[in-house]
């Protein structure tokens, strides 16, 4: 799956935006409620000549990735060691499946929304689609 047909799924998702917070070469995907902070689930960028993501996780989840595709899948190279486990950087040169990849996309997602407020959640779960 394409960078563009990854962010594109993002944004599919309840409260989803792009957002440039670190230039224009590093496309950002947050979801906020209609009230609440912005929070990142998603980042795009090229790395050394190479398509990359890097998607919020759980830890036990970013284990578990890191060890069905070693090498493709890594902790997040640009997280400080302390945040390292909940985020993982994703190679986007095919060696991880589409499925798996929307499969990360919406578990960042939740992870995301599971840690805003109760009030911003029921925000986003009202919001039409």
């Amino acid at each position: 799956m394409t960078t563009p047909r990854l962010i594109e799924y993002c944004l599919t998702k309840k409260g989803a935006f792009i957002d440039y917070p670190f230039g224009p070469d590093v496309t950002i995907v947050k979801v906020r409620s209609q009230n609440s902070p912005a929070r990142i689930f998603a980042q795009f960028f090229v790395l050394k000549g190479e398509e990359k993501a890097t998607f919020n996780c759980s830890a036990p989840a970013g284990e578990a990735y890191r060890a069905t595709y070693p090498g493709a899948v890594t902790r997040g190279y640009h997280c400080p060691p302390v945040q390292q486990p909940y985020f993982n950087t994703v190679n986007l040169d095919g060696a991880v499946p589409d499925d798996e990849l929307t499969g990360m996309i919406d578990h960042a997602y939740a992870v995301v929304v599971g840690k805003l407020p109760k009030w911003a959640q029921r925000e986003l779960e009202e919001q039409s689609d």
